[in-house]
């Protein structure tokens, strides 16, 4: 998709000029062409049920943040490929950037290959002291 326009015909047109550096794992802009529904997803860390952080590394924990976030879109309607923007929080943006392979498999197994609007935040903490990673997220439900 880099250097072009992807709009697949579901509502979300996904923007990379080709003046721009070609984009890995997230789109420049997204852009919304159809009516919808915006869903406004908290930020969702590593959570077990019992309100417990799981998962020792980053990978592990950025694919239950990203399952926690996507039962939360789904909850409200959304599908993975509704997720327009996403912000993720990263304790060590570092570690984040060692695991990035790891990391879009995860995401490839999880959401597929729409890619929002995204940004990697670095942040001292997050809310659980143990969490590694926490993402946000906004969905266009069509």
């Amino acid at each position: 998709m880099s250097g072009s326009n992807d709009d697949s015909g579901d509502g979300l047109e996904r923007i990379n000029p080709p003046h721009l550096a070609p984009p890995t794992g997230f789109s420049h802009a997204v852009r919304v062409t159809a009516p919808g529904t915006l869903v406004f997803l908290a930020g969702q860390t590593a959570l077990d049920g019992a309100g417990r952080i799981v998962g020792d590394g980053i990978v592990e924990q950025f694919e239950r943040a990203l399952g926690n976030l996507l039962q939360a879109a789904a909850a409200a309607g959304a599908a993975p490929s509704d997720l327009a923007k996403l912000t993720v929080f990263a304790v060590d943006v570092a570690d984040y950037r060692r695991h990035a392979k790891e990391l879009g498999r995860v995401w490839k197994r999880l959401v597929g290959s729409d890619f929002p609007a995204m940004a990697v935040i670095g942040a001292d903490r997050l809310w659980d002291e143990a969490a590694l990673v926490e993402i946000e997220g906004i969905a266009v439900v069509r």
